[in-house]
């Protein structure tokens, strides 16, 4: 299981591997110290072996001389015995009763013969050697028998392994120590960082400005464009609550005062005229109610990566239908310019339906009394689908462009929320697209562009 503090990670990340390399260097370390030490010790055995043949024959088979025995004993790092015998099997000089060679030992060595042996119940290293030389006026191969014990040799090889291994112990325990206090000091900026967060209030979200190590440098960018974001998006809000109470205040009064006027009506009839009046009234601040929901919606941000995959053109068909449903007599003549295959955009059927319904009814409401076609033209280029919606009402002033997408405002005045244009805007933007008002001779004309899938 990983564990939750950063310390911890970091000092197991750094650890776990140089563990690792660590016994791998512990288990090299053993191999190369045993083969070394076994050549180094038969080479030792070697020129034991060669010294007392020197020896014997100097002496003429004595035993080997204090001189000798001393530079043997020093070369071999501890006591060493030996054994001679002559060519005939007579033996010479030094301990009677050597180790026994292997079964497949030929009679006749070429080369040094080094075995592992017993020698009075203890393991023993053995070299047999044989040398031509002459013994009291006897001439011929003699055979010299050299052993040690084993325990030399093993002493040895632990003696090695554990200055070695305690070396590599007192590295990694000293590269933990460095780990757990460095990393300490490390975080001591995210640390400060956590700190600049902890005073960042809703009131008070201004960004960062504190130096931290360049890889936090992106942590902090990041959390700087969330807190603008932010900032942005509670000071949207602040506005559309404002806006939102300054415009339901008129309609709410009004319906309050013709919930009054019904009450206090003088006779049966002038109650109904004053209930047909409340029911148009309460109507349009319902109206009014779900365009700001609509617009709030809009300002979501994340509509095209949680939608779904849609086919434009079948869209745009539907959006017409419902149009020419709800105005009936009142409904502008539509014409459509659409491609012959799908054109598929992914996204929020219903917000996309909503706002180009609101360019229909825009046109309708505010193209003028002469109005009579609206054209929808649907094309593709480079990856985006663009849709333009034109019309022959009375248009919009190039002055009024900014005023038209703006909430609440409305470019020449008349009925209508003033939403229309602004919910089709943000459903655009939240869709990765985006919304041009045009130059068009004759009328309106509105440019939609949007992601293909």
């Amino acid at each position: 299981m990983i564990p939750n503090s950063l310390r911890a990670r970091l000092i197991l990340i750094i650890l776990t591997p140089l563990l690792v390399i660590a016994l791998v260097t512990a288990a090299w370390q053993f191999r190369n110290t045993t083969i070394r030490a076994a050549n180094i010790f038969d080479r030792g055995l070697l020129s034991a072996a060669l010294a007392i043949s020197r020896d014997v024959a100097v002496s003429d088979g004595d035993a080997l001389s204090p001189a000798t025995r001393a530079l043997v004993n020093d070369t071999s790092g501890g006591e060493l015995f030996y054994h001679v015998y002559a060519p005939d099997g007579v033996f010479v000089t030094g301990y009677s009763t050597p180790p026994v060679l292997p079964p497949d030992t030929p009679e006749d060595l070429t080369e040094p013969l080094f075995y592992d042996g017993r020698y009075q119940g203890t393991d023993v290293r053995v070299l047999r050697f044989q040398d031509v030389t002459v013994v009291s006026g006897i001439a011929g191969v003699f055979n010299i028998t050299v052993w040690q014990s084993a325990q030399v040799r093993q002493t040895f090889v632990r003696d090695v392994l554990t200055r070695s291994f305690a070396v590599i112990a007192l590295l990694v325990l000293s590269v933990g120590v460095v780990v757990w206090f460095g990393v300490r000091l490390g975080l001591r900026p995210l640390l400060d960082l956590e700190r600049a967060i902890a005073k960042r209030t809703p009131t008070e979200l201004e960004p960062i400005q504190r130096a931290v190590p360049v890889e936090a440098q992106g942590l902090v960018t990041t959390l700087n464009s969330l807190l603008d974001r932010i900032s942005r998006r509670i000071s949207s809000k602040d506005e559309f609550i404002s806006n939102a109470a300054h415009q339901l205040r008129n309609p709410v009064a009004g319906v309050l005062a013709l919930a009054e006027a019904v009450q206090n009506a003088p006779n049966s009839k002038a109650a109904k005229a004053r209930s047909t009046e409340l029911v148009q009234a309460a109507r349009e601040a319902s109206e009014l109610t779900n365009k700001l929901l609509s617009f709030e919606r809009a300002s979501a941000t994340d509509m095209r990566q949680a939608g779904e995959v849609l086919d434009l053109c079948a869209l745009i068909r539907q959006v017409s239908a419902t149009y020419a449903s709800a105005m009936g007599a009142r409904a502008a003549q539509l014409h459509h310019d659409l491609p012959d295959t799908p054109v598929h955009i992914r996204g929020e059927a219903v917000m996309l339906h909503e706002a180009i319904l609101n360019l229909l009814n825009n046109a309708s409401t505010h193209g003028g009394p002469d109005l009579s076609s609206i054209d929808l033209a649907l094309t593709t280029h480079s990856g985006r689908a663009i849709l333009t919606v034109t019309d022959n009402g009375v248009g919009i002033p190039a002055d009024k462009r900014v005023e038209a997408i703006s909430r609440f405002a409305q470019a020449g005045g008349g009925p209508g929320s003033g939403l229309g244009l602004p919910i089709a805007l943000r459903v655009m933007e939240s869709h990765g697209g985006s919304l041009e008002i045009l130059d068009h001779a004759g009328g309106a004309a509105i440019r939609l562009v949007l992601p293909l899938a």
